[in-house]
């Protein structure tokens, strides 16, 4: 699979997460959190908090970034780089194009992997 349908653009104001849940290739479940920043970009994550294990749709978004409501951990919406703590681990982040009134991502090629490699 490649690029999925994941929301409408009228369903993100600036701003704004929904959840979605995607299938990837393997025919795994993947929960993606697609957001909409306040300058009016799409981006998609991960949905999972490295920390909490909660969704990340349910948090808010600060500039670049999606807080956890749970713990207050933040994640790059571009990278899904964990940027305060308590999360250390990165999330998933998910190429996203626009086509017309649709928002497409694709669960299958990361654009930077969640999996914190040995150094």
């Amino acid at each position: 699979m490649s690029e999925q349908f994941a929301c409408n653009v009228s369903d993100l104001k600036p701003g704004t997460l929904v959840q979605s849940y995607l299938t990837a290739a393997d025919g795994s479940e993947v929960a993606v959190a697609v957001a909409r920043s306040d300058d009016g970009e799409f981006y998609a994550i991960n949905d999972i908090c490295s920390h909490g294990e909660v969704s990340l749709a349910e948090g808010e978004i600060i500039g670049c970034e999606v807080e956890c409501w749970a713990h207050g951990a933040r994640f790059d919406l571009r990278t899904g780089e964990a940027t305060e703590l308590p999360a250390i681990d990165p999330v998933d982040a998910y190429p996203v194009h626009i086509d017309g009134e649709r928002v497409l991502v694709d669960v299958d090629n990361p654009i930077t992997s969640g999996i914190k490699e040995n150094a």
